[in-house]
């Protein structure tokens, strides 16, 4: 199977066709941003600075202690913590010692708490005293030997550390105290009792595995995708390359979406690494809090999702903040409303475009130009290195141009595969191609369109109809702040289309308003018939619409009303 590549001719001189891969493991990187920018900020956490001298050199105390405490190469080692300082030291610190990072989302709860650490086979954990009594827990189910327990307040500047304790007493009606003791381990102490010195594993191989990165298990349980050294690396080179006008050690990142998340590691953590950009951490998203940070701090770069885009819109004081230090931004983990684009640009005055990525590709692998021919609706061009195709439905091979099918990828990026799942590995790569279950088109000059998800494709009374072209029309009602569509189980069509919408604040309307809103710019076996009007949507931590769970939420309704 060959493809063209016609997207190459739109290429900007600027942008490479291709990546020249220097074969260094991740922490190369970071070793040498120490180098050349060892008194500039790496990071900004409220109010708390660390340069990229002492990040280097906590990473690397952070390693010698692991490897203290017996931490072979390949070991797994979860990181359960939001943004914050220690989140990046751990990630580099269990690199330099040769272990393998298992991303953890701090929302887990006792049960996937349990699947990821078996599943992975973990054999140590970095979390938050506030997740300790979760996490304890975990000793006696899995194979987990030691805990290494930290807390925001560790790095915090003063007064705010002696300060939080009551702050967290108060949001959390508990403080935990935590010894250092045993196999429980206290993350301050070991910056006080550790040295910088360690057997690094400097030449690791780049083709082995850094990462273990579980895909969000909406459907069936989560998979760990096994992203190498030298897939992580060069997929943040190619968002440094698309990017080139940004100056090496000269920009600021604003680091919103989660480090647990591959997209908000690979646009913030490692890319500002490996360029030598300071990093401006805020441990969860609040939409004023995010305002003022803009304001006072002046990030030029601000990678995204369309729900955090579309909540700082709606914020009822938007226009009293300058955010005109926002460059760029490149969106994902979702589509972007074109609505939300053009509103976005005239709000900062900079470029925000739409790329596309999974888990799977760790994660970038398509994105419209910052400084170049764009096309609205589109997820833009592949990036250097990355070849990119569509599956024809109706005849197998490749597509024509604007001929549906499902989107398939390769290139350097691509995962090795899920982690002790050979069947599904074999199922999802096929010839060195991954298979996305996107479905979408390429258009004559290369420009990829994603329609929907093979799993969210709506099948009516035989009709195919794809939800995201339902919410683009949606999304233009004036009213409307949220929304999504879904397929929910009918009697009479098989399936039937059901649209959940989170109104803008002090709105009110009707079915009746909706539907005949709808029945003007859709087909009317595409138009919704049945409205819900809710307070809010069920997301993930990244800010994901759950599309699914509102599915199984009307399945097991169907299932008891019959």
């Amino acid at each position: 199977m060959e493809n063209q590549k016609p997207w190459l001719k739109l290429y900007p001189a600027e942008i490479p066709h291709d990546i020249i891969s220097d074969e260094r493991p991740l922490h190369y990187y970071l070793e040498q941003s120490a180098l050349e920018f060892p008194t500039k900020i790496a990071i900004h956490f409220l109010g708390k600075e660390i340069t990229y001298s002492d990040l280097y050199n906590q990473s690397l105390k952070l390693a010698n202690y692991f490897q203290e405490l017996g931490l072979q190469k390949g070991d797994r080692v979860s990181i359960m913590l939001p943004n914050c300082p220690q989140a990046v030291i751990s990630y580099y610190g269990v690199l330099l010692a040769g272990g393998i990072v298992v991303q953890t989302n701090p929302l887990y709860m006792e049960r996937e708490l349990e699947y990821q650490l078996k599943d992975s086979e973990s054999t140590f954990i970095i979390t938050l005293d506030l997740l300790y009594p979760r996490v304890s827990k975990m000793k006696a189910l899995t194979n987990l030997k030691h805990i290494i327990v930290t807390s925001i307040k560790d790095y915090l500047p003063f007064p705010k550390n002696i300060l939080y304790p009551f702050v967290q007493k108060k949001q959390n009606q508990m403080v935990v105290k935590v010894e250092h003791q045993g196999e429980t381990h206290l993350f301050k102490k070991i910056m006080e009792l550790a040295r910088p010195t360690v057997e690094t594993h400097k030449y690791i191989p780049y083709e082995d595995i850094a990462l273990l990165q579980y895909t969000g298990g909406t459907t069936g349980f989560p998979k760990g995708v096994m992203l190498s050294h030298e897939n992580v690396a060069t997929n943040t080179k190619m968002c440094s390359m698309w990017m080139y006008k940004c100056k090496r050690g000269k920009e600021s990142v604003l680091g919103i979406i989660p480090f647990f998340h591959v997209y908000g590691m690979t646009t913030v953590m490692n890319l500002s690494v490996m360029q030598g950009f300071k990093m401006i951490l805020l441990p969860k998203f609040d939409p004023t809090d995010t305002l003022k940070t803009i304001e006072k701090l002046k990030p030029t770069l601000f990678p995204g999702a369309p729900t955090i885009y579309i909540a700082l819109l709606n914020h009822p004081e938007i226009q009293k903040y300058n955010l005109s230090s926002i460059e760029c931004c490149i969106s994902g983990s979702a589509p972007l409303p074109i609505e939300i684009q053009e509103k976005f640009e005239k709000v900062t005055g900079g470029r925000l475009v739409e790329g596309y990525g999974l888990s799977e590709a760790s994660p970038v692998t398509h994105a419209n130009f910052i400084w170049g021919k764009r096309k609205k609706g589109s997820v833009g061009v592949p990036w250097p290195s990355t070849d990119a195709a569509v599956l024809s439905y109706e005849r197998g091979g490749i597509a024509e141009p604007n001929e549906l099918g499902e989107i398939v990828i390769r290139g350097p990026q691509v995962m090795q595969g899920y982690w002790n799942k050979k069947e599904e590995t074999e199922a999802t790569m096929k010839d060195g191609w991954l298979l996305t279950g996107d479905i979408g088109y390429m258009d004559d000059e290369g420009y990829f369109y994603i329609v929907d998800r093979k799993k969210d494709m709506i099948i009516a009374g035989g009709f195919n109809i794809y939800p995201r072209e339902i919410e683009e029309v949606l999304y233009e009602h004036e009213k409307v702040k949220e929304v999504v569509v879904a397929g929910i189980p009918d009697p009479y069509r098989g399936e039937t289309v059901k649209a959940y919408i989170v109104l803008k604040e002090n709105q009110q309307a009707t079915t009746e308003e909706f539907n005949e809103y709808a029945r003007k710019h859709l087909a009317a076996y595409k138009v919704p018939h049945i409205y819900e009007f809710r307070e809010e949507l069920p997301k993930t931590a990244v800010g994901k619409i759950l599309r699914r769970a509102l599915i199984e939420e009307e399945k097991e309704k169907f299932k008891n009303a019959n």
